[in-house]
């Protein structure tokens, strides 16, 4: 359906495919955030019901939407219930609302141009019922000819209109605004774009904006930060509210996050991510480029694949080597990861802080493996986690200073 109108009434009856096409749900409902200023009412997910649960699905997560569903482009699916925030509006309140003698009978969506996966309100469909006519007459606006039927709060508009923006340029916004209206802008936000903009601030600013959200919402923010950045802000918690977020987590990720949490502060183990791309020596070139392709992957995090042997997820088994992005572009897709290995240096957990940066700057890379003794993967410590730890703490308040000079 790309480039044409589609109908709220007939994506409701569209169902939810997983990423190879199976029927895992069914489309319920359509969550919208306000227009900003001329620009339209942005689809940002799907209700959906699944296993006799309504579900939340981030529009970002749908990779297609046409006659036959909407289907997923990846396999993560949060299936915890679906919960109405501040701000948002459904379409299902929405339809059958009065404007004027008329009711609004359907809402028509189109793709945005300028973004991949994602949607807004194009048109309204307008019923008038007329005295002796056993059918309504209908015609079709524009959204902006009966804009008040998305009004909303000043502070749900404020949230939108920092949809589009970089989650630094958002940090940098919100620092102007008092306290209040910051924990009221952050409760409206989805949870990835909350998740990249705590990713943004320091830990007793993230500690300020989360300190009224409940554990539930807590939760879903920190399933979308990287877990270097999540480790980062639980050690700044009280003891008692860290203990409950973690017994709350999934036990695989809080155990995770333990590890990380166990570093000392200063060394390589309190920089790692745990979450890179990893496979085996045996794993082909097609293979290691499939992965890379997933654009939930940081830039730095996508820019090479560590090979080990199985398992495959920190720690890992023993560490082979690394394959660099533009070697995988060089190489025929049937190549074997095991015949190309690159063997660059890797560090312990325990090296200082300044030492990763030096061994960074040395060898010119993007990322350095960190290994235990038995060699076995830990993770990885991008560029850009060194530069944010090295730099002095208000080096974003003088970035952002200068930029409104």
């Amino acid at each position: 359906m790309a480039g044409d109108l589609i109908y709220a009434y007939r994506v409701l009856r569209l169902p939810l495919l997983d990423v190879e096409g199976s029927t895992i749900g069914k489309l319920d409902d359509i969550v919208l955030l306000p227009p900003i200023g001329a620009a339209a009412p942005q689809v940002v997910g799907f209700v959906a019901l699944s296993q006799r649960r309504r579900i939340f699905v981030n529009a970002a997560r749908v990779g297609e939407l046409d006659n036959l569903g909407a289907r997923l482009r990846s396999w993560d699916l949060d299936v915890n219930p679906f919960h109405k925030r501040p701000g948002e509006l459904l379409v299902s309140d929405l339809l059958d609302r009065r404007i004027g003698a008329e009711t609004v009978s359907d809402l028509a969506l189109r793709p945005v141009a300028s973004r991949v996966n994602s949607w807004e309100v194009a048109k309204v469909r307008l019923a008038r019922r007329r005295p002796l006519r056993r059918r309504a007459a209908y015609r079709i606006v524009d959204w902006d000819m009966v804009a008040s039927l998305f009004a909303t709060t000043e502070s749900a508009v404020q949230a939108a209109s920092l949809r589009d923006m970089h989650p630094a340029d958002v940090a940098a916004t919100l620092r102007a605004v008092p306290l209040a209206q910051r924990r009221q802008i952050a409760e409206m936000m989805e949870d990835d774009r909350l998740a990249d903009l705590l990713e943004e601030l320091p830990e007793e600013e993230q500690l300020r904006i989360i300190e009224g959200l409940d554990v539930e919402r807590l939760l879903d923010v920190f399933e979308e930060m990287e877990y270097d950045d999540l480790a980062d802000l639980l050690a700044e918690m009280p003891g008692d509210q860290r203990n409950r977020v973690l017994d709350a987590m999934d036990l695989d990720e809080a155990a995770i996050v333990r590890r990380l949490l166990s570093y000392a502060e200063g060394t390589a183990g309190s920089l790692l991510t745990p979450d890179v791309i990893i496979l085996g020596p045996t794993a082909t070139v097609a293979d290691a480029l499939a992965n890379v392709r997933d654009p939930d992957w940081l830039v730095s995090i996508a820019a090479q694949v560590f090979v080990t042997q199985p398992p495959f997820v920190a720690p890992t088994g023993r560490y082979l080597g690394v394959v660099h992005f533009q070697r995988l572009l060089r190489e025929p897709p049937s190549m074997e990861l095991g015949r190309i290995l690159e063997e660059e240096p890797t560090i312990a957990p325990d090296l200082p802080e300044a030492e990763v940066a030096a061994k960074l700057a040395t060898y010119n890379l993007l990322s350095i493996a960190v290994c235990d003794e038995q060699q076995r993967l830990l993770g990885a410590i991008t560029v850009d986690d060194v530069l944010d730890r090295l730099l002095p703490r208000d080096w974003r308040e003088a970035t952002s200073q200068e930029a409104s000079a």
